[in-house]
């Protein structure tokens, strides 16, 4: 049975390959280390979520995109100044190995910088970590720990909750980002009219 645990110990948990769920800025995710294929492989099986329909990264900071080897465009730079940290996932090109570990078909990942004390302060001592909303695919995500706990408490991949609260955002919005091209892939958010001006 999952458990509720404080900022520490979901650092620690994390660090050590489990898969433990957290408050974001829009609603609660299911976290597992960019370090730990198999805690990956387990968000996948707990969403339900196809194997080829790549997980979003997010990340304290954007020096730890760099650090991963990919280098944001200039259009996604500007997409990140105007609405990082905050509701935006911006989809990039990364190298083959990256995209493949979160499961892309093709060379692009998602990645965003969060407006969440809290889940930055874990980042910080994790590293980027693999982050999708608490929810089966396709079925609205959770809001908080008790809406986790009744999902998917019972279930021996979900190694704990840490508790922030109630969080009632919208879902990202994703965008995608190719040299001078760009594509609303999800609505959420932050509106498609806002991203254009930015980009224009």
């Amino acid at each position: 049975m999952s458990i509720v645990v404080d900022r520490d110990e979901a650092v620690r948990l994390l660090n050590e390959g489990g898969v433990v769920a957290v408050p974001t800025d829009t609603v609660y995710g299911l976290a597992a280390s960019l370090e730990h294929d198999d805690a990956i492989a387990k968000v996948f099986s707990m969403k339900r979520r196809p194997s080829t329909v790549a997980l979003p990264i997010l990340v304290g900071a954007i020096s730890s995109i760099e650090i991963l080897g990919v280098t944001l465009p200039p259009n996604a730079r500007k997409l990140s100044d105007a609405f990082w940290p905050g509701a935006l996932t911006i989809v990039v090109d990364v190298p083959s190995e990256l995209a493949r570990r979160v499961g892309s078909g093709i060379d692009t990942v998602g990645f965003r910088l969060p407006d969440d004390e809290l889940l930055r302060e874990v980042l910080a001592q994790t590293g980027p970590l693999v982050v999708s909303s608490a929810n089966e695919h396709s079925v609205p995500p959770c809001h908080n720990a008790a809406e986790v706990l009744a999902v998917f408490g019972e279930t021996e991949t979900l190694d704990a909750v840490l508790d922030g609260g109630e969080r009632a955002g919208d879902v990202s919005t994703v965008v995608q980002v190719h040299e001078n091209e760009w594509q609303i892939l999800r609505d959420g958010a932050i509106k498609a009219d806002e991203v254009g001006r930015v980009l224009a």
